[in-house]
């Protein structure tokens, strides 16, 4: 009986239940599918906030400048899965390997493109045009990552600022058009960082961690931005001459100085640096060696402050006794073994969305380029300058870093570089050899300074590529595997689509087109 008048009890309240949803009310319903523990609509300013930091740990010194890093031949992959790369097993073509940095790349654009649309025309923070300007940056800085890394990829029908998306399966862009719209929203972002924030918001102040609402310095970020992006294209231009002009007038137009480089410095004791980050848990890089022979080969002062032996002492040089680099694609996988770049322990280093020294280069490559050379050799030794700069304040970083003081901190052995060193060696060691062959001491440079903390090693990359594109051959890497042809071109499309959507399922194929087939601005087709 107790049984079964349980099972009454159960019955009738399912009735009772159905009966009160029958006589619910539309309106009823919508309350009860609410969510009314999160909030649904925020300013456009929070969700800038966002941004910025995603851009910048995951998206521009994540996993795509770690991975490049070893490519690139700034550091060795030592162990697991950056053993794998170093070795060309699996891991370049593999879709899982980029997977989390794409769906983070269509997030970061996403949300750029959301800011976008609350304070355009019809939004509902419409006349914030200083904080749409600063959107629109980000929209156009994210969406070259995502192409400049994976090539055509969906874009004009993905990431749309709305909460459901209209197509799960959008289209793959070409890289072509998908480049037009970047330089058409760099283009826009000028034109409303020129304007005000006058939505009863307010404007963005502190929710910018780049520049703390100084949209001065956004502007001079777009500008930069389009002469990097002008430079990318150089293979594609239709005049070259035309646009190397105009990476000069854009450089003109950024940055005068370190103090208003686009530097996310917010790393703290709890805040990591993306490759300190990634290092601390895995201890998956080594020191390289094809590095290190350029720095030797230069009598870079760099040499005595970059290398950090297995007992955390700082290496000073070759006739160092601890001085052990891992060779490029022929080293054993294991760990502790050999020296390390200090960089991996920067843990409150900035990543650089945009850095003063790398618009200085670029000035110095358009001017070599049209033949302006004495001009270009002022403007190269600031650059050279700035960079070593750059790289005291990472290695400042590391011996100051939270995290390795409280297990005893690095050894520092050396005493910092500083700027009138800099110059001697500009003047002994580069202007020798950049008088011999400027455009080939250029792009060395710039490749050194961008072995770093600071997630550059993605810029080194698209350079590596561009100018291989261009039939320049100056970086001189080591890693066998690149002369069979295993190279990584470019890097594989995310997982999360490859399973899903079936233009980028077949466009993935087996991976193996990442050893094959350059983006179309290095010559390529996709």
């Amino acid at each position: 009986m107790k049984k079964i008048y349980n099972l009454f009890k159960v019955l009738f309240g399912v009735f009772i239940i159905s009966f009160g949803l029958n006589g619910c009310s539309e309106d009823i319903m919508d309350d009860i599918n609410k969510d009314i523990n999160h909030t649904q609509d925020v300013p456009a300013k929070f969700i800038l906030a966002d941004v910025i930091t995603s851009t910048a740990f995951y998206n521009v010194g994540g996993d795509l400048s770690t991975y490049t890093s070893a490519y690139i031949e700034h550091e060795v992959g030592t162990h697991n899965q950056l053993f794998r790369a170093e070795h060309r097993e699996g891991e370049p073509a593999v879709s899982s390997t980029f997977n989390n940095v794409w769906f983070n790349l269509y997030n970061s654009l996403k949300n750029a493109r959301i800011v976008v649309d609350k304070t355009s025309a019809g939004g509902p923070q419409e006349g914030n045009n200083v904080t749409k300007g600063m959107g629109e940056v980000m929209v156009a800085l994210n969406s070259a990552i995502l192409t400049d890394m994976y090539g055509d990829v969906p874009w004009s029908e993905a990431a749309a600022p709305t909460k459901i998306p209209e197509n799960f399966n959008p289209k793959i862009d070409k890289q072509e058009d998908i480049y037009k719209s970047i330089i058409s929203t760099l283009d826009q972002a000028i034109t409303d960082l020129q304007g005000t924030d006058s939505h009863a918001s307010g404007s963005v102040g502190g929710y910018d961690l780049l520049f703390g609402g100084n949209k001065s310095k956004w502007i001079k970020l777009a500008y930069g931005l389009k002469a990097r992006y002008t430079m990318r294209l150089l293979k594609r231009s239709s005049n070259v001459t035309a646009d190397l002009q105009k990476v000069i007038e854009y450089a003109d137009k950024s940055f005068t100085s370190a103090d208003e480089e686009a530097a996310f410095n917010v790393y703290d004791a709890s805040n990591y640096n993306p490759l300190f980050d990634f290092q601390w848990s895995r201890d998956g890089l080594a020191a390289s060696q094809s590095m290190s022979e350029k720095l030797v080969a230069r009598n870079d002062p760099r040499l005595r402050r970059v290398f950090v032996g297995a007992d955390w002492m700082q290496v000073t040089g070759v006739d160092d006794e601890n001085f052990f680099m891992a060779p490029n694609g022929k080293n054993v996988e294991r760990q502790y073994f050999y020296n390390t770049s200090i960089f991996v322990y920067s843990q409150i280093a900035s990543t650089q969305l945009l850095s003063y020294h790398e618009i200085l280069f670029l000035k110095t490559e358009a001017l070599v380029r049209l033949n302006k050379v004495s001009e270009a050799i002022p403007v190269l030794k600031d650059a050279v300058i700035a960079a070593i700069a750059n790289t005291e304040k990472s290695v400042s970083a590391a011996m100051n870093a939270p995290a390795v003081n409280g297990y005893g901190g690095l050894g520092e052995t050396s005493d910092a570089i500083t700027p009138e060193e800099a110059n001697l060696y500009f003047v002994t060691e580069v202007l020798p050899l950049f008088t011999i062959n400027p455009l080939k001491e250029t792009m060395i440079q710039k490749y050194l300074a961008f072995f770093g903390a600071s997630g550059e090693s993605q810029e080194a990359y698209n350079d590596y590529r561009r100018m291989k594109a261009l039939g320049e051959n100056f970086i001189e890497l080591k890693n066998p595997k690149n002369t069979q042809n295993l190279f990584p071109l470019r890097t594989p499309y995310g997982a999360d689509d490859v399973t899903t959507n079936p233009a980028v399922e077949q466009a993935y194929g087996d991976g193996q087109y990442v050893y094959s087939e350059n983006v179309w601005w290095a010559g390529g087709t996709r």
